[in-house]
């Protein structure tokens, strides 16, 4: 068994590669998890689809083959040509992709190092993987060793003390645009995790938020809660020269706000686009700045600076983690060859007895007796290679033994 990753982050796609590589509804999804798991070298499978990153996380019995097989899945899933794909993914495989799960969920591979937000985007791409029945033992232990690792790097270290998202990014873009948000008129659209985050930032610095999504109901306790007026999403032309800021991250397949939507607009006003794929088309006004996820890098940048030493104590942590999962899986693989050994012993012990009282060796009575005897001497003898077994399961460099060990037992390892 291995694990195999496909990776598409910021670091390596751009915007619009994103866009068309995103999974944006559960049928897409569904769709490539059914076609990835039908085939024979792909064992379970998880999408992540976040705005900055698109991961295929799987468990496999050919890193190769596998990745053949998912290259061709994601061609055909975002008209992108098989080349660009393989040449642009980051491709981890067993040791390498667990320490690149734990770093994700840790939250070490985002956009904005430290945001919280990533842990359980993740948590919920395995729920969905689960309750599917594409994700099963080897997986789930991976992911629940993640969340354990993610666990212990917030508790040990400061990277997420000032919690950070690209929604909170984008507001301070906003102040940092403005001088001071009190007073400035928002428009957030959506009801998502980015825009409630938007939405409630703003609210804080001061600023007047008005709220609109398609279905009204889904943002009414939000707007209750920031004191927002609600703007219907069939108005949406009507208003965009109206608001100082506008923040918008919906789940459509197509910009929201089209280039040529007429409006009017004297003072400057600045437009985040927080979607993927974009919500906000190309726009050519003299009075609008358009900012899209990537142009968040900036203040990105300054993020790293000021957690950089965090960052580190932080993969010391995910190296330790990695280091541990392994030595608990070849433990897991010792495990069966053991009980294999005692079973021969007790079947062994179990012949024997028989064999002499066959040949009178002992009388019929003394049997049970017999059996027990011929065990526990067996077991005396196994023990101490058993422990030893253990101790090199511990240490966590047992490969050979464990193949040795199958052969001599004639086991196929899993």
């Amino acid at each position: 068994m291995h694990y195999l990753i496909l990776s598409f982050t910021h670091r390596n796609t751009t915007l619009p590669i994103r866009d068309k590589l995103a999974f944006n509804d559960d049928e897409s999804k569904l769709s490539f998890l059914q076609r990835s798991v039908d085939s024979p070298f792909v064992n379970e499978a998880i999408v992540l689809s976040t705005c900055n990153r698109i991961e295929v996380i799987t468990s496999c019995n050919n890193p190769t083959e596998a990745s053949k097989h998912l290259y061709l899945l994601l061609n055909e899933h975002s008209g992108i040509a098989l080349d660009e794909l393989e040449g642009r993914a980051e491709q981890f495989e067993d040791q390498g992709g667990i320490h690149h799960l734990f770093s994700v969920a840790s939250s070490l591979d985002s956009l904005i190092v430290g945001e919280t937000q990533i842990a359980g985007q993740l948590k919920d791409a395995y729920r969905f993987a689960l309750e599917h029945g594409f994700c099963a033992d080897k997986l789930t232990r991976a992911v629940n060793y993640a969340f354990k690792c993610a666990a212990e790097v917030r508790n040990r270290t400061e990277i997420s003390s000032k919690p950070v998202s690209v929604a909170s990014v984008a507001v301070a873009a906003a102040r940092r645009a403005f001088g001071s948000l009190e007073g400035k008129s928002a428009l957030v659209i959506g009801s998502g995790e980015m825009s409630v985050i938007a939405a409630r930032t703003l609210y804080n610095h001061g600023a007047e938020v008005s709220l609109m999504n398609r279905t009204m109901a889904k943002i009414e306790p939000l707007a209750e809660e920031v004191g927002g007026s609600l703007v219907p999403f069939n108005r949406l032309a009507d208003v965009l020269g109206k608001y100082d800021m506008i923040f918008s991250a919906t789940g459509s397949e197509t910009p929201i706000i089209d280039g040529s939507m007429p409006f009017r607009r004297d003072e400057p006003c600045h437009w985040f686009d927080m979607a993927v794929p974009r919500d906000i088309d190309e726009v050519d006004h003299a009075m609008v700045k358009v900012y899209r996820i990537d142009d968040l890098k900036n203040t990105v940048d300054e993020n790293i600076m000021l957690r950089e030493e965090e960052a580190k104590a932080s993969f010391a942590i995910v190296g330790r983690y990695t280091a541990e999962f392994y030595a608990w899986l070849k433990s897991l693989n010792i495990e069966p060859l053991i009980k294999a050994m005692y079973q021969r012993a007790e079947a062994s012990a179990r012949e024997e007895s028989t064999r002499a009282i066959a040949k009178g060796f002992l009388p019929k009575t003394y049997e049970a007796q017999a059996q027990k005897m011929a065990l526990q001497a067996i077991k005396r003898y196994l023990h101490p290679q058993v422990m030893q077994l253990r101790r090199a399961a511990d240490v966590g460099d047992i490969d050979a033994i464990i193949e040795s060990m199958a052969f001599i037992l004639n086991m196929s390892e899993e």
